[in-house]
Formats: structure tokens, sequence, C-alpha cells
């Protein structure tokens, strides 16, 4: 099987323990991810050869970042190093009636200086068949957007399936470019698309209609599907449109599903209740992942590629960290049914 090709930023996450608050905290939790190194660890659990390219400083840290990425199997041969040093995030991990909360310092980290010409991607897509990028990483700077600009261009050129998820960011969109211009000849390059309402908002100005989204604690999948319409009508080029329904109970409550339309029928998952989140950070990554590799193994079955990628997000909300450490039989064992969590002996 040819290989996965994601691009980039991975940070340093560093988290209180025990749900506390920074205020609280004598110490932190160390974890290293990233949108599009979460999805490429997805991938690597489920067998897919990937490989992920960012730029990352040459020190202990950079160091570190490169090591978990290849104790998860993930290629990492084409990775640039330069720059002084690697982002950070900090996260307070909300419960109940308390939402968590993301501090970034990632400003001037090796990645947000990155420019064009860096990167050779006509090696880097040598034997790949899919690329996948987010709307993370144009809005760090103007020289990761241009060489995402870069990497889109040289992808659609070799004929690689090329997929987004939007990932609107607020608070990273700050070098004085409306997301808009810088994302519009990014998404025109994409095979696959995915986003929520505020993600199609926020970057295009597209708005659902008719319908009200939200349905008391519970999200309407019909509502979505005048989204994906205009997404397609806007991006012609896009096969599919996809979003994750999330119904926020509470910070330890969510209910879970997916859609997806293919520019005639509206697929929608089932739904799932996670009842005691323990961290919903790379949710919407692990949905990803799991949604390229449902494509890439069921081509003829977005059903279930869909639920294949709604029951492995949900299993992310088990887990502690950015990525999504399950295997492919613990998301089928899932998906037909079994969510008794039962002890494997």
């Amino acid at each position: 099987m040819k290989k996965v090709v994601t691009f980039g930023e991975i940070m340093l996450r560093l988290a209180p323990p025990d749900f506390l608050r920074f205020s609280q905290t004598t110490s932190f939790d160390v974890v290293y991810g990233g949108g599009e190194s979460n999805v490429a660890v997805s991938l690597a659990n489920y067998g897919i050869p990937v490989d992920f390219v960012t730029r990352l400083p040459d020190n202990d840290i950079g160091e570190c970042a490169l090591m978990e990425m290849r104790k998860r199997g993930v290629g990492t041969g084409n990775i640039i190093w330069g720059g002084d040093r690697l982002g950070i995030y900090f996260l307070e991990t909300g419960a109940v009636s308390r939402g968590s909360k993301v501090v970034y310092d990632r400003a001037h980290s090796a990645i947000a200086e990155i420019e064009k010409g860096m990167i050779d991607w006509e090696k880097v897509f040598d034997g790949a068949q899919w690329f996948h990028w987010t709307g993370i990483t144009p809005a760090i700077s103007q020289g990761a957007a241009d060489v995402c600009l870069e990497a889109v261009k040289a992808a659609s050129e070799l004929g690689i399936t090329i997929s987004t998820d939007l990932n609107y960011r607020k608070k990273l969109w700050k070098y004085g470019v409306e997301p808009e211009v810088i994302m519009t000849p990014l998404v025109e390059h994409c095979d696959i698309i995915l986003g929520n309402e505020e993600d199609a908002e926020k970057h295009f100005g597209i708005h659902p209609q008719g319908v009200d989204v939200t349905q008391g604690d519970s999200i309407s999948g019909q509502a979505f599907e005048s989204v994906c319409k205009q997404m397609m009508e806007k991006f012609p080029k896009a096969k599919k449109a996809i979003t994750t329904l999330r119904g926020s109970i509470s910070a330890s409550h969510n209910s879970w599903a997916g859609v997806l339309y293919d520019g005639t029928i509206l697929f929608e998952s089932p739904t799932y209740q996670i009842t005691h989140i323990v961290d919903r950070v790379g949710g919407g990554d692990s949905f990803m992942g799991g949604l390229i590799y449902g494509l890439l193994q069921y081509p003829d079955d977005d059903q279930n590629a869909l639920n294949f990628a709604v029951a492995a997000s949900c299993l992310k909300h088990t887990i502690k960290g950015d990525a999504n450490l399950v295997k492919v039989d613990e998301v089928e064992k899932l998906m037909a049914g079994d969510a008794s969590g039962r002890v494997s002996r």
C-alpha cells in the first residue's frame, strides 16, 4: 500500500494533572501532539504507512517530539530541522460544567518561521497516495500558509488525494490576513473536506440554511446537508464533505456522531453517548484518521467508512493525550455494538 503524508506542527503539551486548574498545579503532564501528527499516529496504529512532515528545532525538545513519532511507527525521514523552539500549549482539563481551557505559547516556533523552498515536496510525495493538512497550519504564519500551498499544489499535480480538516482556531489567526483569503486557494485543491458549522462560517461565511443546527443538547445531522452542499459548490473538486456532530451536555458528557455527503446522499452514523470523558483533545483528529483509514479500506462503502471514523473517535475520548492509541479490532468491536468495556483476558 502506498503511504499517507501529513504536514503540520507538533507541539509540547503541558497539562495540570487530575483536573487541577492552572493556579493550583505545581507540576505538568507532558505530551507531544498536534492536528496532523495525531492523524499520522492513528493511521500508523491501523497499519497504514504514513509520514509526518514538519520543521523541528535542533535541540533536545525537538528530538523528543521526533522520538514520539518514531515510537508510534510514523515515518520521520522528511522532517526538516531549524528554528529555535518547539511550540507549546497549556491545557487545563475541564469537568462537568467547567470547560477546558487552552493557552498557546507557539509564537516564533520552528514551523512558524518556515519558508517556501525549504521542503522538497516531490521527494516527500514519492510513493504517496494521500496528503492531509488542517486549517491550523496556515493559521500559524504567512510562511506556514505559503508552504502548505506549495504542498497542495504539488500533491494535486501528482494526482494524490488531498484531505483537509478546516479546524478554525480564532487564537491563531493573528498575522493580519483574513482566513478566507488564505484558505480558499488551499481548499480548492481538496478532494475530502471535514469541518463543522463554525469552521464553515468563520472560514467562508457558509451557514446552515432553513434548519436549526442545535436541537436541545443534540446536533441535527440533516442540518448540515445545506452546509455540505454549499461547500461542494464553492469547491467543485471536492468529492465528499463531512462533519462531526458533538452535543455538549457537559465537559464530561458529550454525544458524538458524524455525517458524510457525497454530492448525492447524506450518510449519518450512529450516535454515541460518551458519559465519562477522559480527554477530548484530539477528538477531531482521531475522526479524521479513522475516516482516511475507512475511505482507503472501504472505497465503495462510505457508510462503513463514516461509522469507523465515529467509533474510532468515540474511543479516543477514553484515552489521555492528543493521539488515538487504538487498533482496528478495538474500533470494529465498538462498531459491532460491544460497548461493554469488559476486560479482555
